[in-house]
């Protein structure tokens, strides 16, 4: 009877939709631009990005730095959608993620074997296509010195099959003979028109209620990266809840920034130069569980003015470097208070 009620229940059943069965996409995937058109702000790199997957064959390789969150990933995926179109995606483009695989191991078996593969000049939509293959590595500025090596090698031998695209934050860690055999594109932190602009068409699209100040809040918190901008909008929207206004405070919650009034106190006793009401103030702000480089962050976008000392500024980056080596929060806050209030 049992096994009998059960297969019963199981034909009684509604098939799931494809729309039930979806699973939920976060915003800065959902939103990544698909064509070279939607990148926002780097016009330049777009602009020359067009004439390469117009004219194919002359493509060169290619080495994009910046910031994060700036579109450098985002304009390779595109650039190679437009140069072999959705059915030759999966055979004609490799991508890679050179933080996690980064040896030399990575380049003599996954990079070499797929840069030795020839293709045809030939799309199943009966557009031009260039006989290349295209190679991304992203995160190349952690790749070991060997590797690097490899890599321009590789580059040399492979030049009438592939193109190579590489994709870091920091141009410097790439050896010469790399970067002199790629053209490069410096992608610049987005502005805070650009950013506007973007959030408020994703708003647009997701129907969310926003206020004008939480929209200058999320750029400011940004700091020019529009993937953190879409990440905190997108956690602003979820805990705010559907049909809620999303407020400055949220800002502050999700990008674990101190709030305006909870700030003043520290800097009220910076301009007054009380070394005791500082350090109280710096320690309550840690045991609060706001984190020592947002707090330093703060601390410097209040100190930047004309008058600001040198001192004061060799100070912040050497209690930058401090706490990314792991160093103690309250001691280098401290540090960088007492050469503020130092008025020597």
């Amino acid at each position: 009877n049992f096994l009998l009620n059960f297969a019963a229940s199981k034909s009684d059943a509604k098939p799931r939709s494809a729309s039930s069965t979806k699973r939920p996409t976060p915003w800065v995937e959902k939103y990544r631009p698909a064509t070279l058109d939607e990148v926002s702000h780097q016009e330049e790199a777009v602009a020359v990005l067009k004439k390469c997957a117009a004219e194919g064959a002359d493509l060169p390789n290619l080495l994009f730095y910046g910031s994060p969150g700036t579109g450098k990933t985002s304009a390779a995926l595109a650039l190679a959608r437009d140069l072999f179109g959705p059915d030759l995606l999966r055979d004609r483009l490799l991508e890679l993620n050179a933080s996690d695989e980064r040896g030399i191991g990575v380049i003599r078996d996954k990079v070499k074997t797929f840069a030795q593969l020839t293709a045809n000049a030939k799309r199943p939509d009966g557009k031009a296509c260039p006989p290349l293959k295209l190679i991304i590595l992203d995160e190349a500025d952690n790749m070991t010195t060997a590797a690097q090596s490899a890599l321009r090698r590789t580059m040399e031998v492979c030049a009438k099959t592939t193109r190579f695209c590489l994709i870091c934050n920091y141009v410097s860690r790439i050896i010469p003979p790399i970067s002199s055999r790629c053209a490069k594109f410096r992608f610049k932190p987005l502005p805070q028109a650009a950013l506007l602009k973007r959030v408020g068409e994703i708003c647009s699209a997701e129907r969310l209620t926003a206020t004008d100040e939480f929209l200058r809040a999320l750029v400011d918190a940004s700091g020019g990266d529009l993937r953190k901008a879409l990440t905190y909008l997108h956690s602003a929207a979820r805990y705010a809840g559907p049909g809620q206004q999303l407020t400055v405070g949220l800002v502050h919650e999700m990008s674990g920034a101190v709030p305006p009034d909870r700030f003043a106190v520290l800097t009220g006793a910076l301009d007054q130069r009380r070394t005791d009401a500082v350090t109280e103030a710096v320690r309550n702000l840690l045991l609060d569980g706001y984190s020592g480089e947002q707090v330093l962050n703060q601390l410097h976008d209040h100190l930047l003015t004309d008058q600001v000392r040198p001192r004061v500024l060799e100070q912040i980056g050497l209690a930058d470097r401090a706490l990314t080596d792991g160093a103690d929060e309250f001691l280098q806050l401290c540090a960088v208070c007492a050469v503020a209030t130092d008025r020597n």
